[in-house]
């Protein structure tokens, strides 16, 4: 008799999405829920790039494009990188338009880790990390950043061995929002070279950063904190789903060193093929659009969090993203995961710490929705706390 299951990997059962499905399935039942949970910007594409690709559409730019993106989009974002990294950009700097930040997780992971091959990941982590090394064969090693959750050299060191082959760095962080200080970024790629190892910097949120720094290279504009600054031995991936509310377009690129750049592209011509090609056209018009407005709005939500929950529960302001990872308040006697079915319980949707960490002690909330809604949840959450 036909069984699917015979057919089914290890590799397949190694991935586990119960997580954030569980959320889900208790909030099934619900008729209109207050939704802290989505990751994802609650603005719309902006009108002059969603011009772009419906230009790009209607004047047949519907086919393939060349495996590593458009040179136009390529170019203008190689020129960005080059005025933002000056000493560690160059002209043999490799770089690929990717479908989206993640698939370029995934073709990083599958060019640099193989089996029984160990990565660094921060906890707490991006939910990805943990699975995407899993399906290359690799075995996760946890970095332990409670509880102000910055990535610090001293952590990391020790946790070394001769199979380590990569380190994950995410800032601003999901689901902290939490932003590597300029020291923890400069020790942190002190020591990717020092071990030899690769450190991929995930930047998707880059630019919702509330408290950038002076950039050296173009005086009077602010920058992100970024290991790239210090090391070659960095593999930056960034992209526009959150920057410009391009969730569903799949659109980033990864930037490094270009041995690595060349296998990804290889990978991706076996797998993704290419990045839509209406979307990179957008893309390149995104250049000019600016978002500063939304940062700002988000920086007034982040702020308003801090204020409600303070001194109800242990909290980490966010520098940047939109996220907030407070701690169950200890007297509950609650894990995250009992204390989100209270949660939905009165009607509110939050995800619990161990989808994204080996503990279940905290608890993610996303502050991009409405302000209505946003403060409907605050009250909740102070009254949960209580």
């Amino acid at each position: 008799m036909f069984d699917p299951k015979h057919f089914i990997t290890d590799r397949a059962h190694a991935v586990d999405a119960s997580g954030i499905r569980r959320v889900f399935d208790l909030a099934a039942t619900l008729k209109d829920p207050v939704n802290l949970s989505i990751g994802q910007p609650d603005f719309d594409v902006p009108d002059a790039i969603k011009q772009g690709a419906i230009d790009a559409i209607q004047g047949g730019f519907n086919r393939y494009t060349q495996t590593q993106g458009i040179a136009e989009l390529r170019g203008q974002i190689h020129s960005r990188l080059s005025r933002q990294f000056p000493d560690t950009v160059t002209d043999d700097t490799g770089l690929l338009i990717t479908s989206g930040v993640s698939g370029g997780l995934m073709l990083a992971m599958l060019a640099c880790v193989g089996p029984g091959d160990e990565v660094l990941i921060p906890d707490p982590y991006f939910v990805m990390y943990k699975h995407l090394v899993a399906l290359a064969g690799g075995v996760p090693v946890y970095v332990d950043t409670y509880p102000d959750f910055q990535l610090r050299a001293e952590r990391i060191e020790p946790l070394i061995t001769k199979r380590t082959k990569l380190l994950l760095f995410n800032s601003p962080s999901n689901p902290t929002g939490v932003v590597a200080t300029d020291t923890v970024c400069r020790e942190v790629a002190e020591l990717a070279q020092r071990h030899n190892l690769l450190l991929v910097s995930d930047e998707i949120y880059d630019e919702f950063c509330y408290e950038k720094t002076p950039s050296p290279s173009e005086p009077g504009v602010s920058r992100l904190p970024s290991p790239m600054s210090y090391t070659p031995n960095v593999l930056l991936l960034r992209g526009y789903s959150k920057t410009y509310a391009m969730t569903g377009w799949r659109l980033g690129y990864a930037a490094g060193p270009g041995a690595i750049i060349e296998q990804m592209t290889k990978l991706q011509q076996y797998s993704f093929v290419c990045a839509p090609s209406m979307t990179q056209m957008a893309g390149v018009l995104a250049a000019d659009v600016d978002v500063s407005g939304h940062v700002k709005d988000y920086r007034r939500k982040r702020d308003r969090v801090v204020e409600k929950l303070s001194g109800h529960y242990e909290l980490v302001a966010p520098g940047g993203a939109f996220y907030a990872f407070p701690k169950v308040p200890e007297h509950l006697g609650l894990t995250a995961t009992q204390f989100i079915e209270r949660a939905v319980e009165k009607g509110l949707l939050i995800i619990p710490g161990d989808v994204f960490s080996q503990r279940d002690t905290h608890f993610r909330i996303s502050y991009a929705c409405d302000d209505a809604m946003l403060d409907q949840g605050l009250r909740i959450l102070v009254d949960l706390a209580k």
